[in-house]
């Protein structure tokens, strides 16, 4: 085992993998929850043909740890995938309750892109199109992602909240919840400072602590209890092809969207994370194709347990800072996907406020990335920073990468180097353009 995962080269061990993968579980755990909420539109009432609450429940569980066993097994990397969250609201909000498609319609949606993916990783397309984007945007995007991450914890934490005259504010730091969150920050702080690898994942522990000790996150109600039937959507995306009403321009543009997003989102996660661990060299991410299959074949495998897109989690970062450094990380993340299962009850004590501290330390980590970007260049400092910054004013990865990707060829040119960029970040750049000119 230790030799099949390179724990020798990697400088690491059963140990540290272990504490990586239970991190980086607990950071992204809060998507067992918020992924069925999301799909089933429990906040919308008399909603016809709504997805069941709890197949999309065990979906969720089965396809994050499906997605993390073959990124762990066949990609090695300590990466975990879970139903995206940009993703999975599209799927519910515009797909199922604006444009009025039935839920099969859409997963049978998110088969499709999956199988495009796939295509494109097998004839080697999707590798070469990530090796062709300068490292320069490989690392703004990384910083990028860690800024969002942080803006979303620091948002579920309640210390950044809704401003109607400035769009962000303060938020009430007498609030009991918000001084947990700040406490867990504190904590995890203090153990990284002092040299602790497994920090994060403290830090996490201890505030979920205090928090039941003081009453701000409810103890468990049980410990055990028996996963729900995955009956109700288990196959339901096959439906959707002998439906004659599936096959319109709508839904093709959905797949297309479904296609566009997740390549961008993942992609970005998976140079980000893997820029963390010390994996890219020369620009380049060794076994990136096989890290691309990995995300493809989740897909597929979670559309038909009854989920939308699966992708990367850029929550692996907080693994990566416990000290993950091989796949072997991400089988321990899918084996406590598959434990969740069982366990469904103490899931309720992962509250935002434990959360939150994580997500805000990592995006600190992920940030470190700028230093290693030429700032005194200002052809690359345009593109790096407005893709940095617009990733949370937009609250979309994917934007954030289109408009540095738009910027970045027209400042080369300007400067007279237009020659250096590869033909393929032209095509992006007017991909893009389109893109974003039907936003």
């Amino acid at each position: 085992m230790k030799k099949y995962f390179q724990f020798d080269e990697l400088g690491t061990n059963y140990s540290r993998e272990i504490l990586g993968g239970f991190t980086t579980f607990l950071a992204m755990a809060y998507i067992l929850v918020v992924n069925p909420l999301t799909l089933t539109l429990a906040d919308v009432p008399d909603l016809p043909n709504r997805m069941d609450y709890g197949a999309v429940f065990v979906a969720t569980a089965v396809s994050a740890a499906i997605g993390s066993f073959i990124m762990g097994i066949f990609a090695k990397y300590p990466l975990a995938l879970a139903p995206g969250l940009g993703l999975n609201a599209f799927f519910a909000y515009t797909v199922i309750l604006v444009n009025g498609s039935p839920w099969q319609h859409a997963l049978a949606a998110v088969f499709i892109s999956g199988v495009f993916f796939l295509l494109l990783t097998l004839t080697g397309l999707r590798e070469k199109l990530i090796n062709a984007i300068p490292m320069e945007l490989k690392l703004a995007v990384g910083a990028g992602i860690g800024l969002f991450i942080a803006f979303i914890g620091m948002q579920n934490a309640g210390i950044i909240v809704n401003n109607d005259a400035t769009l962000v504010g303060i938020g009430n730091l007498r609030d009991p919840q918000v001084l947990l969150a700040i406490f867990g920050i504190i904590i995890t702080v203090i153990f990284l400072v002092r040299g602790f690898k497994g920090g994060v994942f403290y830090g996490m522990a201890i505030t979920a602590v205090v928090g039941m000790i003081f009453g701000l996150v409810d103890l468990p109600s049980q410990i055990v209890d028996a996963p729900p039937s995955i009956a109700p959507t288990f196959g339901s995306v096959f439906s959707a092809f002998s439906d004659p009403e599936f096959y319109t321009l709508t839904m093709l543009s959905v797949i297309l969207t479904f296609l566009f997003v997740d390549f961008f989102d993942n992609a970005g996660t998976l140079m980000a994370v893997a820029n963390q661990a010390g994996f890219v060299k020369n620009n380049r991410l060794p076994r990136a194709g096989r890290a691309l299959v990995s995300d493809s074949i989740a897909t597929i495998i979670g559309s038909i347990f009854g989920t939308s897109t699966i992708t990367s989690y850029v929550e692996s970062s907080s693994g990566v800072a416990a000290g993950a450094r091989s796949g072997f990380a991400s089988v321990v993340t899918g084996c406590l996907f598959l434990l969740a299962l069982f366990f469904s009850p103490v899931l309720s004590v992962i509250t935002s406020a434990v959360t939150a501290p994580a997500l805000i330390i990592v995006g600190v980590l992920m940030v470190a990335s700028l230093g290693e970007i030429a700032w005194n260049r200002f052809e690359v400092a345009v593109p790096a920073f407005l893709t940095m910054i617009m990733m949370p004013l937009t609250y979309s990865i994917a934007t954030g990468i289109a408009v540095g990707f738009i910027f970045y060829p027209l400042t080369m040119i300007i400067k007279g180097k237009g020659k250096e960029v590869s033909p393929i970040m032209y095509v992006f750049a007017l991909i893009f353009l389109v893109y974003l000119a039907t936003l």
